[in-house]
């Protein structure tokens, strides 16, 4: 399993927003902080504010900071938001239609650990 930029770079600039918490970031600072493009910072910050991980603020004082505290917040939820179902494998064997396929276990079971894992880390522990 692999993740794509929008995780990598929509977990790097939680975690700017974590630790600045409770004040308000601008994209620009946050682009620049993390070298990450201001337009695709944008699109990432869009998807995070539809899924109420951010808020917004408008105005010359204005934006972005979590919508909870950091402790509230799961690497999970960033990534699934981001990524969507985090399921490893989708298998596409007709036995799987059955419940017969018997490796349809193992990636579930790994579909399970890396969301418990996800889940269990914080934004304030990174």
């Amino acid at each position: 399993m692999q993740f794509s930029t929008k995780a990598e770079y929509g977990l790097r600039a939680s975690i700017v927003l974590a630790k600045a918490y409770p004040k308000l970031r601008s994209i620009s600072e946050v682009s620049r902080e993390e070298n990450i493009s201001h337009k695709y910072l944008e699109q990432i910050f869009s998807v995070l504010k539809k899924a109420s991980l951010l808020v917004s603020y408008k105005g010359k004082s204005g934006g972005y900071k979590l919508s909870q505290t950091p402790s509230k917040i799961s690497v999970l939820e960033i990534v699934e938001a981001l990524e969507g179902d985090l399921a490893p494998m989708k298998c596409h064997s007709p036995a799987c239609k059955n419940e017969k396929c018997a490796s349809k276990k193992v990636w579930i079971k790994l579909g399970k650990e890396i969301k418990k894992t996800l889940r269990n880390i914080k934004l304030s522990q990174l």
